[in-house]
Parts: C-alpha cells; structure tokens; sequence
C-alpha cells in the first residue's frame, strides 16, 4: 500500500486542533475530579502530559508514518482507551466520566461512523477496566458543583468546535460536488459544454419549445478537413485548433447561446429564441471571423467551418428529429463545397450561405 500522503495526512491534520481543544478542556473535567482522591503525583504528570503533549506527539506519530490515515485511527483508538482510563481513574463519576467519554464517541463517529463507534465504545471499556486493575476506586456516584463547572467547557466549546468543523467540511464537499458537477459536463480540451451536457441542453429546449412555441435554432458545426490538419501538422496543432474554435464559440455567441463539443471535430450549438436567418447571420460572422484567421507560425495552415442549421419545428416528435435535420443539413453544407452554411429544407426552400454570398 503506498503512502496515503494525500487523504491521510489531510485527515491528520484536521484532527489535530479538535484533539488539543478536546484534551486541555478535558483535563479540566477530570482534574476536577481526580483532585479529592488524592493521587499520586504520576498520576497528575500523565494527566498533564496527555492533556497538553499528547495532541502534539499524537500529530507528529501520525505525519512521519508511511500510512497517516491508518496512524490517525490508530490515534483515535488510543484517544478512546485513554477517555475509558481517566473515566475509570475518578471512579466514573458521572458528569466528568460521562462528559469526556461522550466527546471521545463524537470524534469516533464523526470520524468513522458507526462501525468505529463501536469500536471506540470497546476500547473505552479497555481503558476503564486497566484503570480499575491499577486503582482499584471506590464508585462515585455524585458529581459536586466544582465538577460541574470545570465539565461545562468540554460539554458547550468543544462540541460546537467539532459542529464547526463539520460545517467547514460540508462546504468543502460541496465545492468539490459542484465543480465534479462541472467536470462531468464539461469537455476538457475546448471548455464547452461535452456531448452527453448538450444533448441534456437539447431536450431541455426541445421541452420549452413545446410548451411556449418559441422559435430556436440548433447548429452542427464541422471542422473542413480536420483530418489532413492533423496529418500533415500533427495533433498537438489539431487540438490547438479545437481550443481555438472553442474559444470563438465562446467570444462570438451570446451569452444565452449553448455551444458544446459535439465529438471529434465537430461542435453543436443552440440559439434560444432565435429564428432560422437570425442564427445564419449569427453563424456567419463566426464562419468568416474562423476563416480569415492565420497562425504567424504556421501560414499554410487555414481553417474553414461547414455548419448545418434546423429551427424548431412543432411537428417533430423528439429532439432527435430536430438534431438529425441540422445533421441532414451540415452533411448537404459538406458534399456541396464545404465552408458554408446550409439549413434544413424549410417547405421545400434550401437556405445557404457561402463565403460572404447573400443569405437566401
């Protein structure tokens, strides 16, 4: 097993300041407690290194191991022996036993769920008993006030630390979710929209076109000869000119428009609330800005776009009739010429647009 130097030490680290609260304020509790049985002094030197040295010795254990996660659990298991040792060092009385072993299950659970809480309730059972063997104490079964206000820190602070550490980590999961949200929808060369997100998109429209008879255009848009650019000057250049088209999608379209990567070289966009000439006009701009565009590097390189357009229709019976008509009118902008924009047959008129020639 490799090292865990990720998710383990991240894991190490956010228990470190919870443990040093949990400990000094717990060393109140039990002090308080310990206090009127007159110990011996190593008993009061083990509270006080435990209480203000363990978190840190704890920390650093658990940082130089091969498996910090491991280590950190170890830890915690270690924590709940030691809460089970000073719960049965006072003779289990009540409020200060109860109080530090109750905020050694909150870590447990919090940390591991409810198999580990369980686990932590047996080692806490572990370090009542060795206490019982070496101290043999007397049952206390009331807690005095002194006791009571040295346990209130540990019952009122460090439970809203660790709801606070929680909160902090349910922020963070949620960032994580939406930009995996994100990723998951996104292509990861162009930054558009990926297939599966835009087809989603596609029948999103394709339901409010339904409902409110608005006019929207869709678009195929194909890249002329993206093979021979990849032939002849090697993908690294293709891709770059994937990113290129995409970033022209983005600075040309507006901002309600969806533009997404399609597959390959090929990209798609809808145009909501916008008619069939109002996209050509929209789709022109963008053909003739892609067209006269020259990398200084490479001038032999030139680029040229074949875009298909179908408008919305009431008689189609799903997004997919209206995606195949603009791929049956990308396909026609294709096998007559390419670099033109062409539309779906609209009661029998074919509409294109080729090299800055009159849309009509």
């Amino acid at each position: 097993m490799k090292k865990q130097t990720g998710k383990g030490l991240s894991f190490v680290k956010r228990m470190y300041l919870p443990r040093g609260l949990g400990l000094g304020l717990g060393f109140l509790s039990v002090a308080a407690a310990l206090d009127p049985l007159q110990p011996a002094t190593w008993v009061w030197a083990l509270l006080l290194f435990h209480a203000f040295g363990g978190a840190h010795v704890q920390f650093q254990l658990a940082r130089l191991s091969s498996y910090p996660y491991w280590a950190e659990r170890r830890n915690l298991m270690f924590d709940s022996i030691m809460g089970g040792f000073w719960a049965g060092a006072v003779g289990l009385n009540p409020l200060p036993a109860f109080a530090v072993l109750g905020m050694m299950s909150m870590n447990n659970i919090s940390s591991g769920g409810p198999r580990f809480f369980w686990r932590g309730c047996l080692a806490q059972l572990v370090g009542v008993l060795i206490a019982v063997a070496i101290f043999s104490p007397t049952l206390v079964t009331t807690s005095t006030p002194l006791q009571l206000y040295a346990s209130l820190p540990l019952l009122l602070i460090y439970p809203l630390s660790v709801g606070l550490a929680c909160y902090e980590l349910a922020i963070k999961l949620s960032e994580h979710k939406n930009r995996l949200g994100i990723l998951s929808r996104t292509d990861s060369l162009t930054g558009l929209f990926n297939h599966g997100a835009w087809k989603d998109l596609l029948q999103i429209e394709y339901g409010t076109c339904q409902a409110l008879n608005r006019s929207t255009t869709i678009a195929l848009i194909d890249i002329d000869h993206f093979k021979a650019i990849n032939d002849t000057h090697g993908h690294i250049v293709g891709d770059n000119v994937l990113k290129q088209l995409g970033s022209e999608l983005i600075k040309n379209l507006r901002d309600t428009d969806l533009a997404g990567r399609y597959g390959g070289d090929e990209f798609c966009v809808i145009l909501p609330n916008t008619s069939l000439s109002q996209a050509a006009e929209i789709l022109e701009r963008l053909r003739q800005t892609v067209n006269h565009q020259r990398d200084p590097a490479i001038p032999s390189l030139t680029m040229s776009l074949s875009i298909g357009i179908a408008a919305y229709k009431p008689h189609f019976n799903g997004a997919g009739m209206w995606l195949n008509e603009a791929d049956k009118a990308l396909y026609a902008a294709k096998s007559t010429g390419r670099n033109k924009i062409n539309s779906a047959p609209v009661e029998s008129t074919v509409f294109a647009c080729t090299l800055g020639a009159e849309i009509g």
